[in-house]
């Protein structure tokens, strides 16, 4: 089965991300939901804080008990959980061949790995987040770089509609990846 891990936002918690069961449900996807060590992501050294460690034990754990397709597993996430799947899926694209990033405002990989597909969807009144500092910017510059990046822009502000998260899933699906 498909794997998504997707990551909440600032000050929130596994349950901020229930939305996306029912369409696990229905699109057949295995869903993680971790919580983040702290208030949110990354709040020490990037690449070794408590969150990725947690993260890669979830992903062992899963992927160990679990017939997963590896040729579709996801990091995505929300906001701060957004910025930090970016960040992440980026440097371990070996592991994660898509990114699933919902009003993410930051970029900052320890390094990049891998080729993974991005998704982006972001609302084009985000006052968080504002799209022309994020993946307005974001999505030219990884292009530039060789990445298969998606970009899907809606009316609205940071909070992300179903319909939109469902076209999240559906690329995510649809999407074939180079790595095996």
């Amino acid at each position: 089965m498909p794997l998504l891990m997707m990551l909440h936002g600032y000050s929130g918690f596994a349950q901020n991300v229930r939305y996306t069961f029912p369409l696990a449900e229905e699109f057949g996807v295995i869903v993680i939901a971790p919580e983040s060590r702290d208030v949110t992501w990354n709040r020490s050294a990037q690449g070794f804080d408590p969150d990725v460690r947690y993260l890669g034990a979830a992903y062992r754990q899963v992927t160990g008990m679990l017939d997963v397709d590896r040729t579709h597993v996801a990091l995505g996430g929300q906001s701060d959980g957004a910025g930090y799947a970016l960040s992440m899926g980026l440097a371990y694209g070996d592991v994660f061949n898509h990114l699933i990033i919902l009003a993410g405002g930051m970029m900052t990989p320890l390094r990049k790995q891998g080729k993974p597909g991005i998704f982006f969807g972001h609302g084009v009144n985000d006052q968080q987040m504002p799209i022309d500092r994020t993946a307005r910017r974001f999505v030219p510059e990884l292009k530039e770089e060789g990445y298969d990046v998606t970009l899907l822009e809606y009316d609205g502000g940071h909070g992300v509609p179903v319909s939109v998260v469902r076209e999240a899933f559906k690329w995510f699906l649809a999407k074939e990846t180079a790595q095996k």
